[in-house]
């Protein structure tokens, strides 16, 4: 049996630096929201794939759709010869999406690969050439989402330069004093300085920002941005990548505030850690590019969309929706104790299963606490439990457990992570 630091030693070697791994920790098995690694130890699992494992590690019936779907192929690609599975599920992507129109869906592999395409998508409808992103905004590795992203290191630094016709303003934050009023009003400085509206295909936004820090953002403000682009004739994105598949108390965080954006992102919860993602919006918009204009080798996976089918089904028949608002409040009872004994928490944030801790100094939002918030990280990984950090600063902790996860091991990790707040003060 290979130990962790034999494991790390080997890939160090021939793994490039830039895909680093955040522990050294290597996972020999995974169930529901626990896991083990190669040494036998045991973790419970607050991260659950970066809010990929919605339905939990190994759920019996994805396990069982995708060896049922490998039994018959693997691959064929649909875009040359499409099987059922893609269109049942297209079919139910389109019907659940947020919104009453008509609706069309692609299917592609990554969700930069889903944020990609809805630009080529807004272009090739709109004829224009503008994109509007916020500040703190996660979209994506590639080079195109990497400019509309917000947040500079790791995500950007050394890899410019980036696309053209890329534009960023502040996302409304008001933890860190930026009202939603600043924002709009950077919004119309922008368009009345460095691009005509005329000029803008879309606007994208996450409704609630996820390596930026677990901000949301209000109905007020999403309507505001609804509203100027149906004024403008600008396409609304909504990117709901890590909000998506029942992570905020709702199948979609924009259900929330009852707004229908244009065009919609989706991956990681929506097939249980088998590469896919989509895009779904509007029917007329959808088709606005030509026949072989959108895809992908890959896109569309039968494996993937096995997989998504039957995700959707584990949701619908263990109310994972609803019991992502229960995992939230049982987050916020605990967290909010926390709060009293450790004063370094400035802040607490839950949307549903979507949850965070902002670590300050001397309890002023201003002062950021990123070496803390490092240590927590690595001290949790000691101690057994999985914790990923977020925030254009570094000092913020997120939870994301699977929507499977009992409130037993909630309270057991909540226990870790106390012990860590004592260790690490």
């Amino acid at each position: 049996m290979s130990s962790n630091q034999q494991l790390q030693d080997r890939k160090d070697k021939v793994f490039a630096r830039g895909q680093g791994n955040l522990a050294p920790v290597y996972v020999k098995k995974a169930l529901n929201a626990e896991v083990w690694d190669e040494e036998g130890k045991r973790y419970i699992d607050f991260g659950a794939g970066i809010a990929v494992n919605n339905t939990g590690h190994s759920h019996p019936k994805v396990v069982a759709a995708v060896k049922q779907q490998l039994e018959n192929f693997s691959h064929t690609c649909v875009m040359v010869t499409p099987y059922e599975s893609a269109v049942e599920l297209a079919e139910k992507l389109v019907e659940i999406a947020p919104g009453s129109s008509e609706k069309k869906a692609i299917f592609v592999t990554t969700g930069a690969e889903a944020v990609e395409n809805c630009v080529k998508i807004a272009r090739a409808h709109t004829g224009r050439r503008g994109i509007i992103a916020f500040h703190g905004g996660f979209h994506g590795r590639t080079n195109m989402t990497m400019g509309l992203t917000g947040k500079m290191t790791p995500y950007k630094n050394l890899f410019g330069p980036f696309p053209n016709d890329i534009y960023h303003i502040p996302f409304p934050i008001e933890y860190h004093g930026i009202s939603e009023a600043d924002s709009l009003k950077a919004l119309d400085a922008l368009l009345h300085c460095d691009i005509a509206a005329s000029d803008v295909a879309a606007i994208i936004i996450e409704p609630v920002q996820g390596e930026g820090g677990f901000y949301s953002a209000s109905s007020k403000f999403l309507q505001a941005i609804r509203e100027l682009c149906d004024q403008q004739g600008i396409v609304m994105i909504a990117d709901e990548i890590q909000t998506g598949f029942g992570r905020t108390g709702k199948m979609f965080c924009m259900q929330h505030h009852d707004i229908e954006p244009d065009l919609i992102t989706m991956a990681k919860g929506i097939a249980g850690g088998f590469p896919l993602s989509a895009v779904v919006g509007k029917s007329d918009i959808m088709d606005s590019p030509l026949p072989g204009g959108l895809g992908g080798t890959y896109a569309g996976s039968p494996i993937g969309c096995s997989a998504a089918l039957a995700v959707l089904d584990v949701i619908t028949e263990e109310n994972l929706v609803d019991r992502a608002e229960q995992i939230g409040q049982v987050f916020k009872q605990g967290l909010q104790a926390m709060q009293v004994e450790f004063s370094v928490i400035g802040d607490i944030r839950v949307m549903g299963a979507m949850i965070a801790i902002e670590l300050v100094s001397e309890q002023d939002p201003t002062k950021a606490n990123p070496e803390l918030t490092a240590n927590i990280i690595a001290l949790a990984y000691q101690k057994g439990l999985f914790l990923l950090s977020c925030g254009s600063r570094g000092n913020v902790v997120r939870f994301l457990p699977p929507l499977t996860i009992s409130d037993e091991l909630i309270h057991e990790g909540l226990d870790k992570l106390a012990e860590c707040f004592t260790s690490a003060l």
